[in-house]
């Protein structure tokens, strides 16, 4: 049940911010088709409790990850030999990932050190924009990411160090947290990387948060708008 958000904010995404993926990449539907296979195969996982299904499922976070590295990854902080060739960026990426994917199934630990890597990478580029920038939104949107992403995985940690205990006391619901958390942390990272990128891919523009179903509520779910499109949602 957890992981049906990814079925709702797949689709969902693609539909609000089709007008911003026109404009900037339509690569972009990709990295949404992906954050629903992780619901598929982690929905696969937990039915079966196999090693298949949570290699399955691991991988296709990867890959989710690596897709938007690719994509949003601003040219500044592209290695210096790739000379801020984007195209040679995720040729690069798409290798790197190709090659942990297969190892993983061989070794996979593999996939965690590849998984961490882009995710530490991508918190440190995500607080260096932090730094810089004096944009309300932006700054807003990593405030909440960091705390959906630490609440995520405060859940997921302690529901693998302290299983036992939750157990003890007849609380099952940690791992089910985990899985709605970061189901919504990702469409926030996603939405910040494409503000950031914006500031280095799309001088010209006007990016605008937006918010799903309506932005004068306490809670919902982040698009862009780039400013003069006119979308009725």
């Amino acid at each position: 049940f957890t992981n049906v958000p990814f079925f709702i904010f797949g689709p969902l995404m693609m539909f609000l911010m089709h007008p911003y993926a026109q404009r900037r990449s339509r690569y972009i539907y990709i990295v949404w088709v992906l954050f629903m296979v992780i619901g598929l195969f982690s929905m696969y996982f937990h039915m079966t409790l196999s090693f298949l299904g949570q290699l399955l499922d691991e991988i296709a976070i990867l890959w989710f990850l690596g897709s938007a590295y690719g994509i949003w990854m601003p040219r500044c902080y592209f290695p210096s030999f790739l000379g801020g060739n984007r195209s040679q960026f995720i040729c690069l990426v798409f290798i790197t990932t190709a090659v942990s994917t297969f190892l993983s199934f061989l070794r996979p630990t593999v996939n965690a050190y590849a998984l961490n890597s882009i995710g530490l990478h991508i918190l440190y580029i995500v607080c260096q924009e932090y730094r810089k920038t004096s944009n309300k939104e932006l700054r807003h949107l990593i405030e909440v990411c960091v705390v959906l992403w630490a609440g995520a995985l405060t859940s997921w940690i302690s529901d693998r160090l302290h299983c036992s205990f939750w157990q003890r006391i007849h609380f099952f619901y940690l791992h089910s947290i985990w899985h709605v958390l970061i189901s919504i942390t990702f469409p926030y990272g996603m939405v910040t990387m494409a503000l950031v990128d914006a500031n280095y891919e799309m001088p010209g523009e006007t990016l605008r948060v937006r918010y799903w179903p309506q932005d004068s509520w306490p809670v919902g779910l982040p698009y862009v708008e780039i400013q003069g499109d006119d979308k009725n949602c």
